[in-house]
């Protein structure tokens, strides 16, 4: 005969067992992107459940396979009160059809349309920025603004996700929230997809078959430097003169840029690819790869291209320095003016076998200890369950 004692464990043991069900809400595409592809892929079905509900940037064929539902609604990435309130409404529909028991934003815009259309629901709130818009670089007005908003949104949130240890100290440094709230959780990439990589062709793209190949990968904005990234170009071209460079990506400023490789005579050694929807192919064909972004969050290509045993040069700032440590996995340089470093960084990897070799072992060893997408989507359930019935 059962007790009213033992009925009460039943029902806990049964909480406990269930799968947690998670409603994801992302807005940009981009790294965030690749992000949840690479944590839904290695969840554990038996443990999680994950629905999506993404802007109009998404592609959602490549959720079929990882993802247990999808919805796509529009979301505007540039504040408007009218889109906004109706992305809201959207999504407390799918809050309220699905009843999920955590759900997670992901990214700024995404975590102020989330929050607000969960007030007054039962379950659990997780953000995750991706990178704090108040780290961008922009005036100390708009700074202020953002910081701000983060702290008002706090309250409403049971846990922020950051991706690095850098993102932490900088919720702490504006006052967040407190540091009980703050979670990090290191970025992850798709080791077993990285293992199986083809590169692309370098006839099919016009490039010499003893190029030496430096490459950058990324949105083509103010925020990578891509400026920088040709300026470099120009330096390396006079000391390696079978140099060729790539940028894999496209992005408001690729005009700026192109006219910039026209000006430097580099026309006839530089690719620019637009939007693939793979680029790690293209990125197999670099012998030296840069991003010398002016902010960044973490910068996932990093560890994507230091697994494909490249050597790596990028700028000292926020989640890169989390990222390249002592200097035996990659070389970082002066973010004030990284064009002239960055060069002679180049120049000393192709003239000296040695330590290209160096880089490539140890950043290809760093990657896969400490960046592995199956570490993090294992974190990332110890936090689900962490937050249900910790």
């Amino acid at each position: 005969m059962e007790t009213a004692g033992s009925e009460l464990f039943l029902d806990e043991y049964s909480s406990l067992c269930k799968k947690i069900r998670v409603l994801h809400v992302a807005e940009p595409a981009g790294g965030v992107d690749i992000y949840l592809k690479t944590l839904f892929r290695y969840s554990d079905p038996s443990k999680v459940e994950n629905i999506l509900v993404c802007s109009q940037n998404y592609d959602t064929r490549d959720y079929r396979n990882v993802a247990d539902a999808v919805e796509q609604i529009h979301m505007e990435h540039e504040v408007s009160a009218l889109d906004d309130g109706r992305s809201v409404r959207m999504i407390r529909e799918l809050i309220e059809r699905y009843s999920p028991d955590i759900v997670y934003a992901h990214s700024s815009k995404a975590g102020a349309l989330l929050r607000m259309a969960d007030i007054g629901i039962r379950n659990r709130v997780l953000y995750n920025p991706h990178g704090w818009s108040f780290n961008m670089r922009i005036d100390q007005k708009s700074r202020r603004k953002y910081a701000m908003i983060e702290r008002a949104q706090s309250p409403f949130t049971d846990r922020i996700i950051c991706i690095s240890d850098s993102e932490k100290r900088s919720a702490l440094r504006h006052r967040i929230c407190n540091e009980k709230k703050l979670s990090v959780i290191y970025n992850g990439v798709d080791l077993n997809a990285l293992r199986n990589v083809h590169p692309e062709s370098r006839e099919h793209l016009g490039i010499p078959n003893n190029a030496f190949v430096v490459g950058m990968c990324g949105r083509i904005s103010e925020q990578k430097d891509p400026t920088d990234f040709v300026k470099a170009a120009k330096v390396i071209k006079l000391k390696i003169p079978e140099a060729f460079f790539i940028i894999v990506g496209d992005g408001p400023e690729r005009k700026l840029i192109e006219s910039q490789i026209k000006r430097y005579e580099l026309s006839d050694s530089f690719l620019i690819t637009g939007w693939v929807k793979d680029a790690w192919p293209y990125m197999s064909l670099f012998d030296v790869g840069m991003l010398l972004s002016k902010w960044e969050g973490f910068g996932l290509v990093i560890p994507e291209m230091m697994y494909l045993r490249i050597p790596v040069i990028a700028t000292a700032i926020d989640g890169i320095r989390d990222i390249i440590t002592g200097g035996t996995d990659g070389i970082l340089v002066n973010p004030s003016d990284p064009a002239f470093a960055a060069a002679k960084a180049v120049v000393s990897i192709h003239d000296d076998p040695s330590l290209s070799e160096h880089l490539r072992i140890n950043a290809h060893r760093t990657a896969a200890l400490r960046f592995d997408g199956k570490r993090m989507a294992e974190e990332t359930e110890e936090l689900y369950e962490e937050v249900m019935w910790g």
